[in-house]
């Protein structure tokens, strides 16, 4: 095991938790199957999987804990692009749970990213995207608390990588609902094809992140909007996976994942950055009502929203 380096760990309030467990029963996990939905939020998070490679499975090493990947920057270089980010963002408790730390799954995360940068990263992320006005984005001196959009109390996330069915969904404790778990399967992650293993995994992560911090109009909102307003921040953090089809009009505005991800884009592209912030907002404030909602948020219904959308993908499609 590589020895502990204080430079790369978080500040003192930025504690990252590492639990390992080495499972001597590599057949069965001990801990249960995720349920058939995810409290926060429905359905479970379940994308399309990216086809592994032909080339051969890594071979595990005797260390458990591998050292840097030479892509990722250093803690110094780190601590120096996070200056020009947002100072004020409140990090929870952070914790990352291994339930088998000798599952090639456990290899191939603990070789592809770092748990302690990858994490506080993709919450910065999140608020950047969801909570800081647009003007505070492109400037480093204004930070969020001048911001109008207000994110939820999450005291704790604990990232929880096990052997399970499907990808990833994301859940309250039982202690309360502002501490979050989100589960991971070891089980996909070993299946990520070996190119993508650190893009497939970041974004993963962005996208269970976002259920951990937005709004969800007092749990009225569709779950297809919930899902692609998680989508639509790991496609404006560039980790849009290369199954993902900007140019398919998807069955209904609501389908969620991508397909409302990239309906949610026309909408930012067409009323002006800030309008999936201002959407995030809403259901902070009211219960969802879909004809109210949406004619007081951009002015039109969104059937009307959809069908306009559908035809400007017609128009590229002719334009081909």
């Amino acid at each position: 095991m590589s020895q502990f380096d204080p430079e790369n760990n978080l500040s003192e309030t930025e504690n990252l938790h590492i639990h390992l467990t080495l499972s001597q029963d590599t057949k069965k996990a001990s801990m249960p199957l995720p349920p058939e939905t995810t409290p926060v939020p429905q359905p479970v998070f379940m994308p399309g999987m990216s086809r592994r490679s032909e080339e051969p499975t890594p071979t595990p090493t005797s260390s458990a804990l591998p050292g840097r990947t030479k892509d990722e920057p250093t803690s110094d270089q780190a601590k120096e692009r996070e200056k020009d980010q947002d100072s004020t963002v409140n990090l929870p408790r952070l914790r990352l749970h291994i339930q088998d730390v000798g599952h090639e799954g456990s290899y191939i995360f603990l070789s592809s990213v770092n748990a302690s940068t990858v994490l506080p990263s993709s919450i910065r992320s999140i608020h950047q995207h969801l909570y800081s006005s647009p003007s505070s984005s492109s400037s480093s001196s204004t930070t969020t608390s001048s911001s109008p959009f207000h994110p939820p109390p999450t005291r704790s996330v604990t990232l929880i990588l096990r052997d399970m069915d499907g990808v990833a969904y994301t859940t309250g404790t039982e202690l309360d609902p502002d501490h979050k778990e989100i589960h991971f399967s070891l089980r996909y992650i070993s299946n990520i094809a070996t190119p993508r293993h650190t893009a497939e995994i970041t974004g993963i992560i962005v996208h269970e992140l976002v259920h951990c911090y937005q709004w969800n109009g007092l749990g009225s909102a569709p779950g297809g909007l919930i899902e692609g307003v998680a989508d639509w921040v790991r496609l404006q953090c560039d980790l849009a996976p290369p199954h993902w089809k900007r140019d398919e009009a998807p069955a209904k505005w609501d389908v969620g994942y991508q397909g409302t991800a990239y309906f949610l884009q026309y909408l930012e592209t067409r009323f002006g950055a800030g309008t999936v912030r201002r959407l995030n907002e809403k259901l902070r404030r009211e219960k969802y009502e879909e004809k109210a909602f949406w004619t007081e948020l951009v002015g039109r219904p969104v059937e009307q929203l959809f069908e306009d959308y559908k035809k400007t993908l017609l128009k590229k499609e002719d334009e081909k």
